[in-house]
């Protein structure tokens, strides 16, 4: 019976799918494709239009398409390394693969510290609207995989750690903690989730602007301070 209210309830939502489908558009021709643009200007402009019930709609369905992109260019990669991509475990296969896989993060049409990034933040800052209008779990799924990608390849890649990917990162972590946090019953936290949190390992944060270090980050202890909280 609860499944059955929970379908009504979303059945009764709002929305308008020409608006969703203008919008999207606008989100993939206006937004990256100017990269002398601050990546933080345009995600902030982008995540001011990521409202109301269509915008956090237009957000989720960025986080999906950029997670099946992602996962795709993984699958391709390992296999061509006669290795298997483990969707819900990518920290497993670069552990045995180190610098031969590639970040699959900057390979797709969406960029990480833009589109993805004022995605993130905005279903972070309507977590419990975006979990009455969509499908939560697969929603979190999808974060969960994006963070997982981006903090193994800082790890296990060599991927050079920048503000922007600490940024977004700890984007991540903000959002799933509150959608974890509206949901009535929320999923376990993934395996390299659990993983990342017993360790205490930080990484060097480097500002592509000055060319300099400025400072260190610790996921695993915003992962425990923020997801078991």
């Amino acid at each position: 019976m609860r499944f059955l209210r929970l379908g009504l309830r979303k059945r009764r939502v709002q929305h308008d799918p020409a608006r969703q489908q203008a919008l999207l558009q606008d989100v993939r021709q206006q937004f990256g494709t100017h990269l002398t643009t601050p990546y933080g200007d345009q995600s902030a402009q982008l995540t001011e239009l990521l409202v109301g019930t269509d915008g956090l709609l237009v957000a989720t369905e960025i986080l999906r398409e950029f997670a099946e992109s992602a996962h795709a260019s993984v699958v391709v990669q390992a296999a061509g390394l006669g290795l298997v991509a483990d969707r819900t475990n990518y920290r497993t296969l670069w552990k045995t693969a180190g610098k031969r896989l590639r970040s699959p993060l900057f390979e797709q049409a969406l960029h990480p510290y833009i589109q993805v990034t004022a995605a993130v933040n905005a279903l972070g800052a309507h977590a419990r609207q975006t979990v009455r209008i969509t499908d939560a779990e697969q929603l979190l799924s999808h974060v969960f995989e994006v963070l997982d990608l981006t903090v193994a390849g800082w790890q296990y890649g060599r991927v050079l750690v920048d503000t922007h990917g600490a940024e977004l990162a700890a984007g991540l972590i903000t959002t799933a903690t509150e959608l974890r946090n509206a949901m009535d019953d929320p999923p376990p936290l993934p395996p390299p989730v659990r993983e990342q949190m017993r360790s205490n390992a930080s990484v060097d944060v480097l500002d592509p602007a000055a060319s300099l270090f400025v400072g260190q980050w610790n996921p695993g202890k915003q992962m425990r301070e923020s997801l078991l909280a």
